[in-house]
């Protein structure tokens, strides 16, 4: 551990040497945080302080969307390690502990299938979904489908699962939370019937939805403004 903080602040030095005028301190932390995160102590939700931030810098790094930096551990970003522990086949606790670490280090990242044009992909096997832009990953969230439970709706029992297959997004509720028999929804974006991609207050690391694919509320708008949920967009469920 000492060598490598020895080896991290060398690096430092010199990167702050070479750009320190014209990045200034910050932007040097944020690059550092990026190339290669010290190895840090155990943080977990509700830690607070350097460590975190550092996490934080590393994960939107990879793609792993946690919004902006700000040193504290919370529900957006717990999202982002749970999909960091997905990918990577870890321990779905959101402890960033040295597995957790290490797989951030390595840059671990799941290989979407999409190779050209622009998708979203939702990975039920490992619970992720993904963002490709022209072929290129670009964010990687948490996501809860289909729990296989049974659930009474419409007069009928039914099976909570969620379709595999290639749909686009026919339907899209804008103003907030949508609330039906089910349950309430935020800014819901349907690719086939029913089924949306959602932002719910109840994302655990695991399935535990009707059918349809949930997210934070804070990653729906993100998905939102960035266009990425946009009438026609290509889901494709496997």
């Amino acid at each position: 551990m000492k060598s490598t903080r020895r080896e991290v602040t060398r690096r430092s030095a010199v990167t702050a040497g070479l750009g320190a005028g014209v990045l200034g301190a910050s932007a040097l932390a944020m690059t550092e945080a990026m190339a290669m995160p010290v190895p840090e102590r155990t943080v977990q939700y509700g830690s607070t302080g350097p460590a975190v931030e550092n996490l934080q810098h590393r994960l939107n790094y990879l793609g792993y969307w946690c919004g902006k930096p700000d040193g504290r551990y919370g529900h957006v970003t717990q999202q982002a390690v749970w999909a960091v522990q997905k990918t990577a086949g870890l321990r779905r606790d959101s402890v960033v502990d040295p597995a957790t670490w290490n797989a951030l280090r390595a840059g671990i990242k799941p290989r979407p299938k999409t190779t050209s044009g622009t998708a979203i992909e939702v990975n039920i096997g490992k619970q992720i979904l993904m963002v490709v832009s022209n072929g290129a990953l670009l964010y990687t969230l948490n996501t809860s489908t289909g729990s296989g439970g049974r659930y009474y709706s419409g007069g009928a029992w039914k099976t909570a699962r969620t379709p595999t297959g290639s749909y686009s997004i026919y339907y899209r509720w804008s103003n907030g939370w949508q609330t039906g028999s089910l349950g309430s929804m935020w800014r819901p974006t349907y690719w086939r019937g029913d089924f949306a991609i959602h932002g719910s207050q109840s994302i655990p690391p695991y399935p535990a939805s009707h059918g349809c694919c949930r997210v934070s509320t804070a990653a729906q708008d993100m998905l939102w403004a960035g266009g990425w949920v946009n009438m026609g967009r290509k889901v494709w469920l496997y």
